[in-house]
């Protein structure tokens, strides 16, 4: 089986990458395991080393020249090279150690090819870089964005280096955001997955350059091959001179989104 994996496309190994941490994920889920303190109140448990080490396993059988960075073991291979994977095993540890199924396993190639896998629904939500799909039960089907919803996701988990400036937490409060969306917080990039799928109308969240975390790679990889809007929290493109993540359904809910997020500056300056 694990020979079998060199003969897959990029996005097929970032499925099979993600499936095989699934499969680790449930099968550890309900168990009292082990947790490694990180510092600040973050810590991984036992099923996110082994999830990651399982997911290493078929990234180096099927492309055992590129570099990995994983969230818990590190960059592994030359980090200047082309070709990198980057590797988050079990994002919503701490959901998941208090028994809520709400997490995502996510592996993308920088630039390239990711997939979501949902340890507990079965679905798998990819990306070749070009088209986003989710296959469930065996069967592909194109992911769609849509903000009928109204539900739009929003990351109060620190840090909060857009404060004083932006704070996340600001958004609820608006009456404005109130009367056309319903906030959620799952603390999960499971929700970017689920914009593309059109489960969610938008998601929002503080942070630096988010494009090349672990956490977020692969959602906004399945995000900008699905046509949503992606964006910083300043509304420019993500990258090295981005900041956050607004990423919305359409154009319009992006720029009221937006526009929510400027009223809160002015108010606070």
């Amino acid at each position: 089986m694990i020979n079998s994996y060199a003969d897959l496309d990029d996005a097929g190994v970032a499925m099979a990458a993600a499936r095989a941490g699934a499969d680790v994920v449930r099968s550890m889920y309900g168990r009292r395991l082990t947790r490694i303190d990180k510092g600040a109140g973050d810590f991984a448990t036992a099923a996110d080393v082994e999830a990651e080490k399982t997911i290493l396993g078929v990234i180096r059988a099927a492309r055992p020249d590129d570099a990995v960075l994983g969230e818990e073991g590190g960059q592994q291979g030359a980090a200047e090279t082309e070709r990198r994977w980057l590797v988050d095993p079990l994002c919503g540890t701490l959901n998941y150690a208090v028994g809520n199924m709400l997490v995502a396993v996510n592996v993308a190639l920088r630039n390239g090819a990711a997939a979501v896998a949902d340890p507990f629904s079965g679905e798998i939500f990819f990306t070749d870089g070009e088209t986003a799909r989710v296959r469930h039960e065996g069967v592909d089907a194109r992911l769609s964005p849509t903000p009928d919803t109204r539900l739009v996701d929003v990351n109060l988990d620190p840090p909060f280096p857009g404060a004083p400036g932006f704070r996340a937490v600001d958004l609820l409060a608006q009456p404005g955001f109130v009367e056309r969306f319903r906030p959620r917080v799952v603390s999960t990039t499971l929700a970017l997955a689920w914009v593309a799928a059109g489960k969610r109308a938008a998601y929002v969240t503080d942070g630096g350059d988010l494009s090349g975390s672990v956490h977020f790679a692969a959602g906004i990889a399945l995000c900008r091959a699905a046509g949503c809007v992606v964006t910083g929290i300043d509304g420019a493109p993500i990258g090295q001179a981005g900041r956050g993540l607004v990423v919305a359904a359409d154009g319009e809910t992006h720029e009221l989104l937006m526009s929510m997020i400027r009223s809160s500056r002015r108010h606070r300056t």
